[in-house]
């Protein structure tokens, strides 16, 4: 058996306040004083902070169905974000940004302004902390640098405290990633590359003008329309079994409401379309779907029969993205 090391007392460390803690490695001793080892003290309640799931990160962000469609959906878009307080000096625009060159989390620009990746891996269970964490970094970054992940502080701000809650949120979808850099075909040959297999892997996508947070896509088998939707999701599958079983649940000849998506808290409607049909042939059928949805979500009456089989059948073909 290894023999027992002596205790020795160690230097008595000043006691700090629980907002004064500083994170630190789990092995290393905690920044409290109480002799013993990050993991075990203030580590606890940290690490359950950090990996506590939020189920609705974006709740009370203007346009927060459009944040999940970019988070999941949506392959190359941008949209400005409006600052509480206004913009720092120094920073002439922030914009959000589906993804960044080298999946960075942030890139402050030669001229100051600030891009901020959504569709990147995050470090805690709070998407919104995380991004809030990252943007403020990225506003205090040096021009031409981009922001690496780190794990953000638990007690920090999420994005609903660094957003202007009046601003508006009105995405632009791009065919590709050329956004990235002001000048692409003088990127760096890593920034080139980069764009090149994003490009390459982007499926065309289209933002609907008619209703709220419905995204066209094409794909080489079939096209689709995905619409995110604020509804709670027990009410919203209530209301698209009554139409399903009434048969008024596509749209339009050729469409069928074939399941939805889960992400972040809500629901995401999805319509297999044919190859032919485009963006601008389903935008008069959306809105006259979004009317005769919300009749449905207005009645109250219990399910029939068929309409409880065609709630089952809509449960059992949904997918979990988040």
């Amino acid at each position: 058996m290894a023999k027992k090391r002596p205790q020795t007392k160690g230097k008595q460390q000043p006691q700090l306040r629980d907002g004064e803690i500083p994170v630190v490695g789990a092995r290393e001793p905690c920044p409290c004083g109480s002799g013993r080892r990050y993991k075990a003290c203030h580590g606890r309640s940290a690490a359950h902070a950090v990996t506590e799931l939020v189920q609705r990160p974006f709740e009370g962000l203007p346009g927060e169905c459009d944040w999940v469609a970019l988070r999941e959906l949506v392959p190359a878009a941008t949209v400005a974000l409006p600052l509480k307080g206004g913009l720092p000096e120094g920073v002439p625009s922030v914009s959000l940004a589906t993804v960044l060159p080298m999946a960075w989390p942030a890139l402050r620009r030669d001229d100051g302004s600030v891009l901020l990746g959504l569709q990147n891996d995050t470090s805690s269970g709070d998407i919104s902390r995380d991004l809030a964490d990252t943007l403020r970094r990225a506003l205090e970054a040096e021009p031409g640098t981009p922001v690496q992940a780190r794990r953000a502080p638990a007690d920090g701000p999420r994005l609903q405290d660094v957003l202007d809650p009046e601003g508006a949120f009105e995405p632009v979808v791009h065919a590709g990633f050329e956004f990235w850099v002001p000048d692409s075909e003088n990127a760096s040959p890593e920034v080139a590359a980069s764009l090149e297999r994003a490009n390459a892997a982007a499926i065309p996508t289209v933002k609907l003008t008619g209703v709220d947070a419905a995204y066209w896509c094409e794909t080489p088998e079939k096209n689709h329309l995905r619409w995110v939707m604020p509804h709670p999701e027990e009410q919203l599958l209530d209301a698209l079994a009554r139409l399903h079983a009434a048969g008024t649940s596509s749209l339009g000849e050729g469409t069928r409401l074939v399941g939805s998506f889960r992400a972040h808290g809500v629901t995401v409607p999805v319509w297999d379309l044919p190859s032919g049909v485009g963006a601008d042939d389903i935008e008069k059928p959306a809105a006259e779907f979004a009317e005769r949805l919300a009749a449905a979500l207005a009645t109250d009456a219990p399910l029939t029969a068929d309409e409880r089989r065609a709630r089952g059948g809509l449960t059992n073909r949904q997918v979990t993205l988040s």
